[in-house]
């Protein structure tokens, strides 16, 4: 394709994942010129049941998304190691392409510091963000029913009914009567019927790492939709830098093509979309002259309070059929624990107190019901060296009868916790490698536990002989929402954009990304990505 700069633009957004496409779409809508710069390749969509089949053979060489290599080369100096390229995607679509798309908004709690923890404020509240969530439900296509721990909302349902529970739902619902905890429905950017021109979902069961049918909303819907209303998107060009002019604005993002040519692409307003990780490497790889500590960082915040969000999880076999792996996304949770994660857990027949009431200071717990415990028997096939009625029975012998709580915990935001660049090392083009350093914390550490004693609760009510928990010791790691590293706030000396999402030092340099949250709650983050880059697309929109 032709990927030399197209002439100066009214705005060039770096990133085709969930943020910049919204972001692309919005504006070019409204008439402005709009150019998408895409460090990876675009994926055809008749390539997916080619990548469906490559990722549930055995011995199939490299990721179905081409992550790896010198090109996404990181480095881990912090005290835990965080493996940055196990869930992420640089393409056209982003990690949307392999995301599980679970789509909840946060609470009002996550913003104005209403956790008993101490958790900072944000710059905006729920109230900021509620017409931008629900234009975000529209626009992803959410499936969903209304549950009793949800934020206030103005749309009595969402654009569609939510998936009915599963088999496996169904015996956690009697556990959870007898404990007093309330399940309820999981709200999925995924079509339980046909919706915005896509199937609804046929049940592929394979959603990470690739939806076939593309039921599952990724953000090559909204840059096909602003393709359609004038934007280029080039793939393929990595953005080196960004350059300066005398005034500080932004003149030109410098990217590179896939034979060596170095471009710049001059525009208007710029938008930084890239995720958590790019973005504050990309502004510390744009250090000059004026600008020696990097862009956008007089507060020294660039690639600060990086946060993720952790897993706890338990499970083991149960005496009776549980219908494993039938559906491949959570279709019931519970937030009961979200907004009181030391609730007590009482059990409703004998009185007994099961779990204390505590006062230990948390971070929310969301609670899910995991529909894709233990092997399916399509793995268990390809990976066993067995045939005929020998197959059989070995699918018989480990296949019917697992089952698996999840949960996630978000971390608190910690100076310490960061994104910088190694200078020691190179990526293909000889830039810095990003260098994450990453820790736990106390209170992280403490709320995990406190997951797991209420999925233990649970599991031992239902009679499940557990043989597996994701804790603290083992088995806990990140979800791969990378937050923080470009904080949202309106002292230019403590963050890096301000609540319109603009830089404090440069006047056209926005950001639409999970980086600019002040805090991570518990609650998977797209569906807040997609509100700021809706909200981010206004104010770019009322500059220009």
């Amino acid at each position: 394709m032709q990927r030399a700069p197209t002439d100066r633009a009214d705005v060039c957004i770096v990133g085709a994942g969930p943020a910049g496409a919204l972001v692309a779409d919005e504006l070019a809508s409204d008439g402005y010129d709009v150019t998408v710069l895409e460090a990876g390749r675009r994926f055809d969509f008749d390539e997916r049941q080619g990548q469906m089949e490559q990722s549930i053979r055995p011995g199939e060489p490299g990721d179905v998304w081409e992550m790896g290599g010198e090109r996404d080369a990181y480095s881990n100096t912090g005290a835990r190691t965080y493996p940055l390229n196990g869930a992420r995607v640089k393409g056209v679509g982003g990690s949307t392409l392999h995301w599980q798309g679970m789509v909840m908004r946060m609470h009002p709690t996550d913003f104005d510091a209403g956790h008993d923890n101490d958790d900072p404020a944000w710059p905006i509240s729920y109230d900021d963000l509620r017409p931008y969530y629900a234009e975000a439900e529209r626009a992803l296509g959410v499936a969903g029913d209304m549950n009793p721990f949800a934020p206030p909302r103005d749309e009595p349902t969402y654009p569609m009914a939510g998936f009915p529970p599963s088999y496996s739902d169904s015996l956690f619902a009697q556990a959870c009567e007898k404990l007093g905890i309330t399940m309820h429905s999981v709200p999925n950017a995924r079509n339980s019927e046909s919706y915005d021109g896509r199937s609804q979902c046929v049940g592929y069961g394979t959603c990470q790492p690739v939806c076939p049918s593309g039921a599952k909303y990724d953000a090559t819907v909204h840059i096909e939709d602003a393709e359609a209303a004038g934007a280029t998107v080039i793939d393929r060009v990595p953005v080196q830098r960004l350059e300066t002019d005398s005034n500080g604005r932004i003149s030109a993002a410098v990217y590179v093509t896939p034979d060596g040519t170095e471009h710049r692409q001059e525009a208007r307003e710029f938008v930084l979309a890239a995720g958590g990780i790019e973005i504050p490497r990309l502004l510390l790889l744009s250090a000059n002259e004026a600008y020696p500590d990097g862009l956008a960082n007089s507060s020294g915040a660039v690639g600060r309070y990086f946060m993720d969000h952790l897993f706890a999880g338990a499970g083991g076999t149960f005496n009776d059929r549980t219908r494993q792996n039938h559906v491949g996304f959570i279709t019931s949770e519970s937030h009961q624990f979200y907004d009181d994660p030391g609730g007590a857990v009482d059990h409703a027949e004998t009185g007994e107190t099961v779990l204390a009431q505590s006062d230990d200071a948390y971070s929310p717990i969301k609670l899910e019901f995991l529909n894709y415990a233990g092997p399916s028997p399509v793995e268990i096939a390809l990976n066993g060296d067995e045939w005929g009625d020998a197959m059989l029975g070995e699918i018989r012998g480990a296949y019917g009868n697992s089952v698996a709580m999840g949960g996630l915990v978000g971390q608190p935001p910690r100076w310490e916790n960061r994104v910088t660049l190694d200078t020691t090392s190179t990526d293909d083009h000889g830039n810095p490698v990003p260098d994450i350093q990453w820790s736990w914390g106390d209170r992280v550490r403490r709320t995990i536990s406190r997951a797991n004693a209420i999925q233990h609760a649970v599991l031992n009510e239902l009679g499940v002989d557990i043989s597996w928990t994701a804790n603290v010791e083992s088995g806990s790691g990140p979800a791969y929402h990378h937050m923080g590293t470009t904080r949202m706030g309106t002292d230019p000396d403590e963050s890096v954009v301000n609540p319109q999402l603009r830089s404090h030092d440069h006047a056209n340099l926005s950001v639409a990304s999970s980086s600019v949250f002040v805090t991570a709650g518990s609650m998977n983050p797209t569906l807040t990505i997609a509100a700021l880059a809706l909200k981010c697309a206004d104010h770019v929109g009322e500059r220009l």
